[in-house]
């Protein structure tokens, strides 16, 4: 199947598709009445944009007309081609929504609604506009696949005319493309327009690249147009002689796919091995694998260079047997066999659904592949905050290299290279990502941060009581785990931060000898009123997270005059009262000082950090300065006799400079139940070396402990905790 799109070459000039042109082309798949439908829809899209033209002069209506003819080359649906002719005016014209549903009906309109950009809402930059675009776009393209690929074909016939517009926004228009676009239609199968769109934006984006490219490659083809030739016709006759029917096709690769190949793996143009590509194309799978011995027997495999896309599917369901040989002279050539309904998917991805009337085996599992991704993006929508988050999780996903691992009742999943067991452990189900405590690679305990590769079979193990950590996200790389952690994070801190500021206001009411729960609705409703709050939680959040000082909040709910927090008076009667009680488990809204490390025992002193919350710091700490004289800043803490948990603290060991000083000083300290979280050392004589590591202990006593061990040590000449 060659160039489903009419897809052009870059040099040759943009056809222009008039409307009688596409309705001659409808006719040899569309019924009457339905032409007649997306005629009516140009009628209503000529009148709409009359007098508005495009960059190249021509009338407007050339562009949604053209992008209609690449959707009709994918033989989409009637309403799909009116809503690509319709697709602009909702943004460009006066035209309503509501005007397009009467005028035709509601799943038009919802087509044209879901590819028009935000353009009626102000953002604070031109980045986050486009991100709220696209994030609009993405979550229609759930409701109706059909939304993105109207999108693509919009993105590219623009592409296609994108020589008239100025460097700089053409450049910006390319990157778009080459980091969204692109990989979107990688990732729903339509390898076709995936590949113009790849070669286009190279060309606009990079074009000194481009073009030395393009003549390094051009000279190649000149020196090897007879092997290419004398490799075809050996493939095509070794079929023959062996009686298997297939059609084979010698191509080289496509610039952008080289160049991606030399920038990741910093080869030069000389050393990319597969830049000559062949495609075998037969009846049956049984065929391909009985092919697939026939090369081999012509020519020798590359060692490792063997994959089996016909057993386990890519990500975006293409099928596919790939090797690379020693070809004549020694020069690597890949070899792709595949069935000719293997060729159509690769070609055309999920737009197979309406292209071709595909079995169920090969068409389902596209479908199903594309429902999984765009399930996926609904998930992610739901645990992220704003439009720019979203779009990075997106990109994340649109890796395109992919590791094929296995759950233990052999169910293959597909993640991105690079995932960890964490990915693996969110890709199963959110609850399971959640909730996971270590895991099982081939029947081995191993870390969380294990990487995954080919072939593996993983076992999640886990505790209904754990968590995920925030350090999770230095090592996830899919969207979905990483929207869900940071998901779980920020709702796991509002709730500290509600029960925190709880705790605070009510320690300022009972100074006030009042109770908040007898405090009257509307004096509390009055409060969030000047506050400009939703709620009473958002207030008790802000009071934890430094943002709304606890005494002045308490007044205004007495009833007393509001006091602007940073003004003199606000500081002299916002003297603290009251202690604070620290039990250790307050969680992300009660931080430590790393300046000073407080432990339990220690005398502390709290510090607003607004946004942030409580940090706690050591009385006497030389950070604090003279914090006394902004008493609306600070607030006196103290432990509670049962403190939990471990908490960091810094020590300092002088010894003498020894082999294996290190390794006794911290096997010591391991004896002493406590993890070294770090470790420094400098030497200062040649005779000695200072030690620095930051523990984890208990209380006071339990660092008196592990000092008093090492500084039985005869290497230790001296120990000290650091301030």
């Amino acid at each position: 199947m060659s160039n489903p799109l009419g897809i052009i070459e870059k040099d040759q000039d943009t056809p222009r598709f008039l409307i009688s042109d596409l309705c001659a082309y409808l006719e040899e798949y569309l019924s009457p009445d339905h032409i007649r439908e997306v005629y009516r829809a140009y009628l209503f899209g000529a009148e709409a944009h009359v007098g508005q033209h495009r960059k190249t002069g021509e009338p407007y209506i050339y562009h949604p007309v053209a992008v209609a003819r690449i959707l009709a080359t994918m033989r989409m649906d009637y309403k799909c081609l009116m809503a690509a002719i319709l697709h602009d005016v909702i943004e460009d014209t006066p035209t309503a929504k509501e005007q397009l549903a009467d005028t035709f009906d509601a799943e038009i309109a919802e087509l044209v609604d879901g590819v028009s950009k935000l353009s009626k809402i102000d953002f604070n930059s031109q980045a986050e506009a486009q991100a709220a675009s696209l994030r609009k776009m993405l979550l229609a393209m759930t409701k109706d696949i059909r939304v993105i690929l109207i999108k693509l074909a919009d993105r590219l016939h623009n592409m296609r005319t994108l020589g008239v517009m100025r460097p700089d926004k053409s450049r910006r228009i390319a990157k778009e493309t080459l980091d969204i676009f692109a990989p979107i239609a990688n990732r729903l199968g339509i390898n076709s327009m995936r590949l113009e769109l790849e070669e286009l934006g190279f060309a606009a984006y990079w074009p000194m690249r481009y073009r030395a490219l393009k003549g390094a490659v051009a000279d190649a083809r000149g020196h090897h147009r007879e092997l290419i030739e004398n490799v075809e016709k050996a493939l095509s006759t070794r079929l023959q002689q062996e009686d298997f029917q297939g059609e084979v096709n010698g191509r080289q690769k496509h610039l952008y796919s080289i160049y991606k190949k030399m920038v990741e793996k910093k080869l030069s143009f000389s050393e990319v091995v597969d830049v000559f590509a062949f495609r075998i194309v037969v009846d049956r799978v049984d065929t391909c694998y009985r092919v697939l011995g026939v090369v081999h027997n012509l020519y020798k495999p590359m060692p490792g260079r063997f994959k089996d896309y016909i057993a386990i599917p890519k990500a975006n369901g293409y099928q596919s047997l790939h090797t690379v040989l020693f070809g004549p002279q020694g020069i690597p050539i890949e070899i792709q066999i595949r069935t000719e309904e293997m060729d159509k998917l690769a070609e055309s991805g999920i737009a197979a659904h309406w292209m071709y009337k595909t079995g169920e085996a090969s068409g389902q599992w596209v479908k199903s592949r594309a429902s999984d991704w765009l399930q996926n993006l609904l998930e992610m929508q739901q645990g992220v905050g704003d439009s720019m988050e979203f779009l990075e999780h997106v990109k994340v996903d649109l890796f395109p290299d992919e590791v094929y691992v296995f759950t233990p009742r052999g169910r293959i999943m597909v993640l991105p290279k690079g995932a960890t067991v964490v990915d693996f452990a969110y890709s199963v189900h959110t609850d399971v990502g959640n909730t996971c405590v270590a895991a099982r690679v081939d029947r081995r305990l191993v870390p969380l941060r294990t990487r995954l590769h080919n072939g593996q079979t993983v076992e999640i193990i886990n505790s209904e009581t754990a968590g995920p950590s925030p350090a999770w996200l230095n090592f996830v790389v899919t969207g979905k785990a990483r929207a869900n952690i940071r998901s779980y994070l920020k709702n796991l801190q509002d709730q500290e931060a509600v029960n925190l500021g709880r705790r605070l206001l009510e320690r300022e009411l009972n100074l006030l000898t009042l109770k908040l729960e007898e405090i009257d609705k509307s004096q509390i409703d009055q409060v969030l009123e000047e506050f400009r709050l939703e709620n009473l939680d958002s207030l008790l959040a802000g009071i934890a997270l430094g943002n709304h000082m606890p005494l002045l909040v308490a007044r205004r709910l007495a009833g007393e005059e509001m006091v602007p927090a940073g003004s003199e008076t606000g500081a002299q009667e916002a003297e603290p009262s009251g202690v604070l009680a620290i039990r250790g488990t307050e969680g992300m809204v009660v931080n430590f000082a790393k300046c000073c490390w407080p432990i339990p025992d220690d005398a502390i002193v709290g510090v607003f950090n607004p946004g942030k919350g409580i940090v706690i710091h050591r009385q006497g700490c030389p950070n604090l300065g003279d914090y006394k004289k902004h008493g609306h800043k600070w607030i006196e803490a103290e432990w509670e006799p049962d403190v939990q948990g471990e908490f960091a603290t810094k020590i300092k060991v002088e010894s003498g400079n020894q082999r294996g000083v290190l390794a006794s000083v911290a096997s010591v300290i391991s004896q002493q139940e406590s993890n070294i979280e770090h470790v420094g050392s400098e030497e200062r004589d040649g005779l000695s070396s200072t030690l620095v590591f930051v523990i984890t202990v208990k209380n006071r006593l339990h660092l008196a402990r592990i000092m008093r061990q090492v500084r039985s040590l005869p290497s230790v000449m001296r120990i000290s905790r650091l301030k």
